[in-house]
């Protein structure tokens, strides 16, 4: 272990230490684990895919009201597609909360 000075109250502290012991002063980062950063990655991953299948689906279920032969086909193609983005927005409010107390909870500590 060796001494180095803070760069701010030119203190003498280890070169392990994150925060100087005399004045408070973050002398370098605390690094997420592996397994965090996995954690983080699949949060911001999840989250792409679930803005795709939001855009995607409503896409879709737009083309099939349009071309509707009929209103009973327009009314059961629009319930579908209401019914199906209020699940996928459960499906991702659900996610989020889930995948993101990991995320929490795989923070670096200092």
């Amino acid at each position: 272990m060796a001494l180095i000075n803070c760069p701010e109250c030119n203190a003498q502290i280890s070169d392990s230490a994150f925060k100087c012991p005399s004045c408070a002063h973050q002398v370098r980062k605390p690094k997420r684990s592996l397994f965090g950063k996995i954690v983080k990655a699949v949060f911001i991953i999840f989250n792409i895919f679930m803005l795709y299948s939001v855009f995607t689906g409503m896409g879709a279920s737009g083309e099939v009201i349009n071309n509707a032969a009929s209103d009973a086909e327009r009314a059961g193609a629009a319930l579908g597609a209401g019914m199906g983005a209020m699940m996928l927005g459960i499906l991702w409010v659900v996610g989020d909360i889930i995948i993101g107390m990991l995320v929490f909870l795989t923070r670096p500590k200092s």
